[in-house]
Formats: structure tokens, C-alpha cells, sequence
């Protein structure tokens, strides 16, 4: 076996925190654009570490058989868009926050999850 369950655990967790670092640096960049501009920017981004810890606690639940752990993996993958796409629809739609800044915070924090998997420290 190349990776263990704990090593995934650990860079799981390394990623939500960073996601969680950019939603802070996200809010706080769009603060100079004003109080509605960083709330949205920071939610946009707590939502893809929200996303990711519904993924990483449904794949990483126990040791199973192959077959289990890849249904276990897509069924996290299915709450984590559920998570990002419905939290998106409520900032935007019922919240009426700006949509621009929204997105820009989802992206910066999406980000995060490329440069996990090319700097694995």
C-alpha cells in the first residue's frame, strides 16, 4: 500500500486549515471593498473547507474492502458539491451577498486543494 488512512486523515486536515487560513485572508482582502464583500468572500471559502470536511469524514470513516471505500469516497464527493453548490445558492440567492466576491473566495480556497497535492510536505 503506497498511502495509509492516517496519512490521508493528516492532509485532510492540513488542507481544511489552510482552506480555513484563506477564508480569513479572503474576508479580510475584501474588507476594503466593504462589510457584505467580505462576508461573501468568506463564506465562499468556508464552504469549500466545510465541502471538504463532509468528504474527508465520509472517506476516511474505517477500513473497508476496495469496493466499499470507493462508494464511501463518491458519496463524500456527492456531499461535498451538495454542500458547496447549495451553500452557494443561499449566499447568493437568500442571503443576497455580492456573488462576485463569493466566487473569488470559492476559487481562492478551491485553490488550496491543487497546491496540497503538488507541495506533499
Amino acid at each position: 500500500m503506497l498511502n495509509s488512512l492516517v496519512s490521508g486523515r493528516r492532509l485532510a486536515l492540513r488542507i481544511v486549515l489552510w482552506q480555513l487560513a484563506v477564508a480569513a485572508v479572503a474576508g479580510l482582502a475584501f474588507l476594503a471593498r466593504g462589510r457584505r464583500e467580505a462576508l461573501a468572500a468568506a463564506a465562499g471559502a468556508l464552504l469549500v473547507a466545510v465541502g471538504n470536511v463532509l468528504l474527508s469524514a465520509r472517506a476516511f470513516a474505517g477500513i473497508s474492502v476496495a469496493g466499499l471505500a470507493l462508494g464511501r469516497l463518491l458519496a463524500g464527493m456527492i456531499l461535498k458539491w451538495i454542500a458547496i453548490i447549495g451553500g452557494l445558492i443561499v449566499i447568493i440567492g437568500q442571503f443576497k451577498l455580492p456573488p462576485l466576491a463569493a466566487i473569488t473566495g470559492l476559487v481562492a480556497a478551491y485553490a488550496i486543494n491543487l497546491l496540497a497535492f503538488r507541495f506533499k510536505g
